[in-house]
């Protein structure tokens, strides 16, 4: 897929996101299938932990030392912490579509040299940028799948 394909693929799935969003009531957005399961809005609220975490990742591999290693960090802590599901919705959604947008614009003025950056997975385990930018595209696709069910 070519850079401008995945920028214009982000594009759409922001404004399918913010439909669905903007379609549910307060109740299906805070609606907990079970105790250990997130509610809709908590699954924003991971997908703002990922774009903040991945807008640092996409940020820093233009400089730093390759291969650049991923760090990871806690998604269950984040999203109990944060307190999503007690959140004002418009105002986590409004948090979603800028920081994405940022991201965006980021993934738009890649090049095939940037693009091959070096990124260390795991140890031991080797990919490179487009990968990374290809796996948060498909992350978010999965997780608003999820808030269509």
């Amino acid at each position: 897929m070519q850079i401008s394909e995945i920028a214009q693929k982000l594009s759409h799935l922001l404004e399918k996101g913010a439909k669905l969003i903007r379609d549910s009531s307060e109740n299906e957005l805070k609606f907990k299938p079970s105790p250990n399961k997130w509610s809709k809005k908590e699954i924003l609220g991971h997908l703002i932990d990922s774009g903040i975490n991945n807008l640092q990742r996409f940020t820093e591999i233009q400089f730093e030392k390759k291969p650049y290693k991923i760090r990871k960090y806690n998604q269950n802590e984040l999203v109990n912490v944060n307190h999503y599901n007690e959140a004002n919705s418009d105002e986590i959604l409004s948090f979603w579509l800028a920081i994405n947008k940022r991201i965006r614009k980021i993934i738009e003025v890649q090049d095939e040299h940037t693009l091959a950056y070096q990124i260390e997975i795991n140890k031991g385990e080797k990919s490179d940028f487009k990968f990374l930018i290809e796996d948060y595209i498909n992350h978010m696709e999965h997780h608003l799948n999820q808030i269509a069910k």
